[in-house]
């Protein structure tokens, strides 16, 4: 593909894909906590939000970049992971009103935000491994563990090269499928479970094909303040809602 076809094809902004992230992120999140496990419709849902962590993921790397305040940053992940953490466990508990189910996503993604901070900032190699891997473990308690800081680092090591960027979607794919594969073993049969683990990858590849060929580097051209708080405030909202309903449910 030349250059002015590949280019053709980018029509997608950093908005408009954060704003696709949010809604296959609510998809999975009906599908979670309302549909029916192995349904085709809970599938769909399920499979195709996968599309949103790795985007949130990617984008964290990049708006480390090109963010003005690290610290401004840091603290409102801190914050929004904390004002979302009830929403979270009252949207996810299973039974009862609400009981602890972990920490949210947000608190995950700051967990990346230490990570991306210790590459940048910590020269004594040893140290930087160690701190790294104790923000990986950190993970363990919070929404998607382990997979999040991996793709964060294979974001790094792939900001600055287009076929490394794509090398790091593969390989991420590659071990997103592999998680599930190992999470369904004793659960599903191995022709289910195969099927299974092809079908969660569906959303990561989406959003690798998404970043590599349409994601054109840009935001939107107005109303950039609403879309930035939008996305903070989304993930609470749209949280508490749904926990809500599943109240009135029982």
């Amino acid at each position: 593909m030349d250059e002015i076809t590949e280019t053709k094809w980018k029509v997608l902004n950093r908005d408009t894909i954060k704003y696709i992230a949010m809604f296959t992120m609510l998809l999975n999140h009906i599908s979670k906590i309302f549909m029916e496990s192995g349904n085709f419709v809970s599938e769909v849902f399920l499979n195709v939000g996968y599309f949103t962590a790795i985007i949130m993921c990617y984008f964290l790397v990049e708006g480390y970049q090109y963010t003005h305040s690290k610290k401004k940053y840091a603290y409102r992940l801190i914050i929004y992971a904390l004002i979302s953490e009830i929403p979270y466990c009252l949207a996810f508990t299973e039974n009862g009103v609400l009981e602890f189910c972990g920490l949210n996503m947000l608190f995950t993604l700051f967990i990346c935000f230490c990570i991306l901070f210790v590459v940048e900032r910590v020269k004594h190699t040893p140290l930087k491994v160690v701190s790294i891997l104790i923000l990986i473990l950190l993970s363990l308690v919070s929404d998607w563990p382990l997979l999040a800081p991996i793709f964060t680092l294979l974001f790094i090591w792939g900001k600055d090269s287009k076929k490394k960027l794509k090398a790091a979607f593969v390989i991420s794919i590659i071990l997103f499928g592999m998680f599930k594969f190992v999470g369904g073993i004793g659960r599903f049969p191995l022709n289910t479970n195969i099927l299974y683990a092809l079908g969660r990858i569906v959303g990561v590849t989406l959003a690798g094909i998404t970043i590599i060929y349409f994601y054109n580097g840009k935001r939107m051209e107005r109303g950039k303040t609403f879309s930035k708080w939008f996305f903070y405030w989304f993930y609470p909202v749209h949280l508490f809602v749904l926990g809500i309903i599943r109240i009135l449910r029982l």
